[in-house]
């Protein structure tokens, strides 16, 4: 008989590799099956801080950290990925330029509606627009993506021209094309990690398992949805 599932609870930006990592966990632990949910990151969050019992929560470094020294988590943090953003289009649309800082700016000022998460990646890019000089002068042209809708599907639809969001959530939307990575000058990288819930009754479980997904045959896994290894 197959124990009861373990619960884990992550953002958007790692909910497809998530699902492979289980997939490959499952494989050679087929008794021991995991239920996993992925949302907005920041409902993720707030779910877990307003009490929710989970039994891993898989989010960015800087919520993970919040959560346990709220005592919502235990230690240690386990880091997992490291995400950088990109940038996209609708399908058949011009491609702009992203080959450098200034060919970033200038996309952005030129895009007639432009959007990002709610996010890590979006709080740096209002930031990096401000440092910019250039975020009043765009705000009204910003679509935001609400929690848990991909920037993607608003840039697929036409709502949105220019579309910033984790590579991982981009790369397998269609009806878009990925342009590349920020280049390395402006580009952020979220490092994605995860915890073990403070309420949950089988912690060993949950650590073989988180460790599983930090094995060398999970590199490739990581790889193939555009992240790195942490």
């Amino acid at each position: 008989m197959s124990a009861a599932p373990l619960s884990l609870l992550s953002s958007m930006a790692t909910q497809a590799l998530i699902t492979d990592l289980i997939a490959a966990w499952q494989a050679g632990q087929p008794d021991q099956p995991v239920r996993a949910e992925a949302v907005g990151g920041v409902d993720a969050a707030r779910r877990v801080q307003g009490g929710e019992a989970v039994d891993i929560v898989f989010l960015a470094a800087k919520a993970i950290d919040t959560l346990i020294a709220a005592g919502r988590l235990q230690g240690p943090r386990i880091d997992i990925v490291r995400s950088g953003i990109a940038v996209a289009v609708r399908d058949g649309a011009p491609r702009p330029d992203i080959g450098s800082e200034d060919a970033v700016r200038a996309a952005v000022l030129a895009a007639p509606t432009l959007s990002y998460s709610t996010g890590p990646s979006g709080v740096y890019l209002e930031g990096l627009f401000a440092r910019w000089g250039i975020l009043d002068e765009i705000r009204p042209r910003i679509v935001q993506a609400p929690a848990g809708v991909p920037v993607g599907s608003l840039v697929a639809d036409g709502r949105v021209a220019l579309g910033f969001q984790q590579l991982s959530e981009l790369m397998s939307l269609p009806g878009i094309a990925v342009l590349g990575p920020l280049p390395d000058a402006i580009q952020s990288i979220t490092t994605f990690s995860a915890a073990v819930g403070a309420d949950c009754t089988r912690p060993e479980r949950a650590r073989a398992l988180l460790a599983s997904f930090n094995a060398a045959s999970a590199v490739a896994l990581k790889q193939r949805h555009g992240m790195a290894p942490a």
